[in-house]
């Protein structure tokens, strides 16, 4: 009989390197037992034109400060990282209220590309991959934007909002692909790599 993955996971220790509580809270909500392991990191990424390679250095950066060497084999560590784009532009977080206020204003009645890069590597092994949902808002006004801005400080998000905040209930028209991946976390996509670093696979 096969093993569900959940099982397997028993025999192993599970780190989640990021500072997000959606990602926490996402990762305790698909039954997965882990330790909070922040990392610290500039995170600078090389020039180009593709933001999917840029969502994925990133999750790998995330890694980079671990010595992999010092832990034993059964040792999984979780790192995501979830760019906004809109046109060709990045949209990071913001550095301060009037930057969100701006990135909001962009983002109104448009539609812009979430991508997460996820990387999931144990000492003997590493696998990285990504998530694209598209998002569509509808117009918004200057005093929803401001209430919003004002009232969730949206200041730790790519984009300056999260979706499951009141700005996604009001705000969002469409969504094509993963909502969680819009949260922070592509949860579908990291069971299967966890699988596969695992074994684990049905």
């Amino acid at each position: 009989m096969p093993i569900m993955l959940l099982d397997t996971l028993k025999d192993y220790k599970v780190y989640l390197c990021s500072k997000s509580p959606r990602r926490q809270e996402l990762l305790a909500g698909m039954g997965i037992d882990f330790e909070y392991l922040p990392t610290n990191v500039e995170e600078k990424h090389p020039d180009t034109d593709n933001p999917v390679e840029v969502a994925k250095y990133l999750s790998k950066l995330k890694l980079s400060p671990i010595h992999l060497e010092e832990y034993p084999k059964n040792t999984i560590f979780i790192a995501c990282d979830t760019i906004v784009v809109l046109g060709k532009q990045i949209l990071e977080k913001p550095k301060g209220e009037a930057e969100a206020v701006k990135m909001l204003h962009e983002l109104s009645g448009k539609s812009h590309t979430v991508i997460s890069g996820l990387t999931v590597t144990t000492p003997e092994r590493s696998i990285t991959s990504h998530r694209k949902s598209e998002v569509r808002f509808g117009q918004l006004s200057d005093e929803e934007i401001d209430y919003y801005v004002q009232q969730y400080k949206p200041l730790d998000k790519a984009g300056a909002y999260g979706v499951q905040e009141w700005i996604g209930y009001i705000g969002i028209e469409a969504l094509e692909g993963s909502f969680y991946n819009v949260m922070g976390l592509p949860t579908k996509l990291l069971w299967e790599m966890l699988k596969e670093v695992t074994g684990a696979r049905l």
